[in-house]
């Protein structure tokens, strides 16, 4: 899979920052909100991007899609969040081609996940195809890459343990709770904040504490109540926030907001608090430290957790693996396909020109040509010749785009122009990526 240009003169990339080397107070700073993410969206259309997906999450801020250059992808995170080009060049990756697929493949799949094995990642990564294939933004390639990342993930669920126990940071915030919270079943726990990841957390703790006492609180009430709802537990007004913190043996804080929710002035504590932020950017001030009550635990230090559940998934890494490297070479066979097939369409074309040529050739030179005869041969030779050649393209030992420079070179036929200047100045943002 060599060249993966489906776009005329663009290449396949795979630009980001995750946890592994950018920290919480980092990737907030790149953070994509919905509205963030949409605008980014519209401003890659409108600067000719033609296919791209991004993800923004609390462990990481991707975008797969074909440029000219990276910085085009670069540049729609930097204008689209508070962070930097200076930034990103400290923390940042930049893969092309077969590489972003390989790196697409390990994060769809949970195996590049902060918790190994978190499967929550595959359910952004569709909800971000989607919205991208609504604006016209995904090409057959990147459709087929989703899908088969879809179904490389779902196998590895089915036919692995490697998601077996807790696999998301939601279920590692219940389980540090339950390790650190004697008699957990009977504390005040108050969950501020319902979106994706409270839900789950919220999901969790009903499940595994058997606690009864869960208060939910979210900026909008009618969310809450819906949870609620289906959970059989209580909500309070935003507006009650503080009473209900004074309550708290257990504060999990899944707000999305861009600053601190939490802070030490609105904590007024005559017993310990433990505190979980699971929010990017972090939503609980670190002065809340200087309150000796306070235990303040943030997502990335309860993904360092290992417990014999996470050894016991490392197991069955290499079986994932191996289910990855199948579905790989299913998508190389079709994307083999895709990239020959203008080639001996090409090629019949040509064929067919010969033949015709040949025809009016003898048509003048024999009184008795026997022209439908002819033509009936002629079509039957080349169909015969475009399968000889289609049947060793198919071949996976032989390299592709070097029988096809070859095939298109003796005929004299191909499809190559002139490749655009990058339209990105680089010394303009003082930034060099190959």
């Amino acid at each position: 899979m060599e060249n993966l240009n489906l776009s005329k003169h663009k290449t396949f990339y795979s630009i980001g920052l995750s946890y592994k080397k950018a920290d919480a107070e980092v990737r907030g700073k790149f953070s994509l909100d919905a509205k963030a993410k949409t605008s980014a969206l519209l401003q890659a259309k409108e600067s000719g991007i033609e296919s791209l997906i991004i993800t923004s999450t609390c462990n990481r801020t991707e975008i797969y899609g074909y440029a000219e250059h990276p910085f085009q992808l670069i540049k729609l995170i930097c204008d689209n969040s508070n962070g930097t080009v200076e930034e990103f060049q400290k923390v940042g990756f930049v893969y092309k081609n077969q590489e972003a697929i390989n790196h697409m493949f390990r994060v769809g799949t949970g195996l590049d996940s902060q918790i190994l094995g978190d499967f929550e990642i595959i359910g952004q990564i569709k909800t971000s195809f989607e919205e991208s294939r609504s604006l016209g933004l995904i090409n057959a390639f990147l459709d087929r890459l989703i899908n088969t990342v879809i179904q490389t993930s779902k196998r590895i669920k089915n036919e692995t343990e490697i998601s077996s126990g807790a696999t998301s940071v939601s279920f590692a915030a219940v389980q540090y709770i339950m390790k650190s919270i004697e008699d957990i079943g009977n504390k005040n726990i108050l969950l501020f904040g319902t979106g994706e990841i409270g839900r789950n957390t919220c999901e969790n703790l009903v499940k595994h504490t058997k606690n009864e006492k869960i208060t939910l609180i979210n900026r909008t009430k009618s969310t809450a109540e819906i949870l609620a709802g289906k959970l059989n537990l209580v909500v309070k007004e935003y507006a009650n926030l503080h009473q209900e913190l004074q309550k708290a043996d257990v504060l999990v804080v899944a707000t999305g907001a861009h600053n601190p929710t939490i802070d030490k002035a609105i904590l007024n504590l005559k017993k310990p608090l433990l505190i979980l932020d699971l929010s990017i950017p972090k939503n609980v001030h670190e002065n809340v430290k200087d309150l000796k009550e306070v235990t303040l635990i943030h997502m990335d230090h309860l993904s360092q957790m290992t417990d014999d559940t996470l050894e016991r998934r490392k197991q069955h890494i290499p079986a994932a693996e191996a289910i990855i490297e199948d579905m790989k070479l299913e998508l190389n066979v079709w994307m083999n396909g895709r990239k020959f097939a203008p080639t001996i369409q090409a090629l019949k074309a040509k064929l067919n020109d010969i033949v015709a040529n040949e025809l009016t050739f003898q048509r003048k030179k024999l009184s008795n040509f026997d022209e439908e005869q002819a033509e009936l041969i002629g079509s039957r030779i080349i169909q015969k010749i475009t399968n000889h050649f289609a049947n060793h393209l198919k071949d996976e030992n032989i390299s592709v785009d070097e029988s096809i420079e070859w095939i298109e070179k003796v005929f004299q036929i191909g499809f190559s122009t002139p490749k655009k200047e990058i339209s990105i100045v680089e010394e303009k943002y003082k930034i060099t990526l190959s």
